[in-house]
């Protein structure tokens, strides 16, 4: 479970990005998180992650988060990623071990037996030893979404996984999504392409800087909920009535 108390992040310039977010989700789940631009999903992910500072209180699992840190694998925007970082899809998936077994160790055979298992799930093995500089967006995303698999983590946090990918790469991560979810695993995804949220997630968190709506999916993905995040511009007809 995630836990989120009174959360407030500010800018330097003191002006607020998010304000006064207070929700619990409980997992398993593969929930989204929508809004419009600059509403503060991305931040919401890095302050549960003590990535962006904050006041108010986040518990994972009933814990301060610094905890559970470790069992939290967290994937950036691909616009924040070096793709040119000299770097093969095989040693980029095992960083994913690296939370378990401690940087600068050799990995042992099992490692690279889950890296290999990692790459199979996201269809991504005949790659192995390319360079990631040579791969599509989506097939970049696949191997990123495997070293979450190499490090087993019980909490995935996936910052717009499916800008600019391929529809196959977007099958192929959804599918792994919700085998993840039935394994007992709870999924964040920032995300915005409203067309798919019915599809896609089971809750929703929606916000505009403040809290708009969380819970399950069908309740809160309406079309009052989306005016009131998105405003009176917004093609509401893929919500419901």
């Amino acid at each position: 479970m995630i836990i989120c108390r009174n959360v407030h992040v500010a800018y330097q310039n003191h002006v607020m990005a998010l304000e006064d977010i207070n929700f619990s989700l409980q997992g398993p789940t593969i929930t989204g998180i929508i809004g419009p631009n600059g509403a503060g999903k991305s931040t919401l992910l890095k302050a549960i992650l003590k990535i962006t500072p904050h006041t108010g209180e986040i518990f994972i699992n009933g814990d301060a988060t610094k905890k559970w840190l470790k069992r939290v694998a967290y994937v950036e925007q691909k616009s924040a990623i070096d793709f040119t970082f000299p770097i093969t899809v095989k040693e980029c998936v095992s960083l994913g071990t690296y939370p378990a077994v401690g940087l600068f160790r050799r990995l042992k055979r099992s490692n690279w037996a889950d890296v290999e298992r990692a790459l199979r799930t996201v269809r991504m093995e005949a790659f192995i030893n390319r360079q990631i500089s040579e791969l599509s967006g989506g097939q970049f995303q696949r191997v990123l979404l495997a070293r979450c698999l190499v490090q087993k983590a019980d909490f995935i946090f996936l910052d717009e996984p499916f800008v600019g990918i391929d529809s196959i790469s977007e099958q192929i991560i959804m599918q792994t999504l919700r085998q993840l979810k039935n394994a007992g695993k709870t999924i964040l995804i920032v995300h915005h392409d409203l067309s798919k949220v019915g599809q896609y997630f089971d809750q929703l968190v929606i916000l505009n800087k403040q809290l708009v709506a969380v819970g399950p999916t069908e309740r809160v993905f309406q079309k009052e909920s989306l005016l009131q995040a998105y405003g009176e511009n917004i093609f509401v007809d893929g919500g419901n009535d």
